[in-house]
């Protein structure tokens, strides 16, 4: 997935197509007029990709998530579109956040000499950077936050939700599938020709490891792993190819494999 993609989302509005870069400008006009005569309330437009310390990719979501919404809420919904595979834990982040170190710690320290636990705890509490899945929206959320969140601490998923901007309307659902990258142009690495359906979880490490129906049964013959269990689905999501993940269940139409257009 380090070939340049084109990537690109249909408006949930108007319908018309965008590029990852200049979908959230245009979504947030439509937000505007909305939040002038809507339900009065708390509403916020955020965008979902992966965490470019570790590369960006060219997947996205665009959420219009309602200020009752819990992190909670925006996990299993996250889960449920692109990351839900075993169960695994999961967990928001502020890394505008202090860590637990220097002053604090010693702070802590003296804390614990004098037997004043509960104050110790509170400041354990304040200090770290995951928040509570229970915590709503509006209580986390204002515009210009970046919240790192991370599924699977093993083979681990890990997003940015950066928030665009924040409304004075109600949402309704609490979460609000406003675009989403189409399905990309991932073509069978053997033949070129067609779009991948399969992926091989033991060679995309080290070689492009997407094939065709009629590739894959080629690289079975040279891949006993990708025979007996490395196969997984050529999926819309960034954790395509990872642990057992074969695809959400939110938004299924776009999360298939790229079409050719005749």
């Amino acid at each position: 997935m380090e070939k340049k993609i084109k990537s690109e989302g249909k408006c949930l509005f108007c319908g018309k197509m965008f590029s990852k870069a200049g979908i959230n400008r245009h979504l947030s006009t439509h937000l505007e007029k909305i939040a002038q005569s809507g339900k009065a309330g708390t509403s916020f437009l955020v965008k979902v990709e992966t965490d470019k310390r570790w590369g960006a990719t060219p997947y996205f979501l665009s959420l219009w998530v309602d200020g009752g919404a819990t992190l909670k809420n925006i996990d299993q919904f996250l889960r449920d579109i692109w990351l839900e595979c075993c169960g695994h834990l999961s967990a928001f982040r502020n890394p505008q956040r202090k860590s637990f170190v220097g002053e604090n710690f010693l702070e802590a320290m003296k804390l614990i000499e004098k037997g004043k636990i509960k104050k110790y705890e509170k400041l354990m509490e304040e200090d770290d950077d995951e928040i509570p899945m229970s915590r709503k929206a509006k209580e986390v959320l204002d515009k210009g936050l970046a919240l790192e969140y991370e599924y699977d601490f093993g083979s681990s998923t890990e997003l940015t939700l950066t928030v665009i901007d924040k409304y004075a309307v109600k949402t309704d659902p609490k979460i609000v599938l406003l675009s989403r990258n189409e399905p990309l142009p991932i073509m069978c690495a053997m033949c070129g020709k067609v779009p991948a359906t399969q992926i091989c979880t033991v060679c995309m490490d080290e070689e492009d490891a997407e094939f065709c129906d009629q590739c894959a049964q080629k690289h079975a013959e040279t891949c006993s792993d990708f025979k007996d269990y490395a196969s997984l689905p050529v999926v819309n999501s960034p954790r395509m190819g990872i642990c057992a993940y074969d695809g959400g269940i939110i938004d299924t139409e776009r999360d298939g494999v790229f079409v050719l257009k005749e």
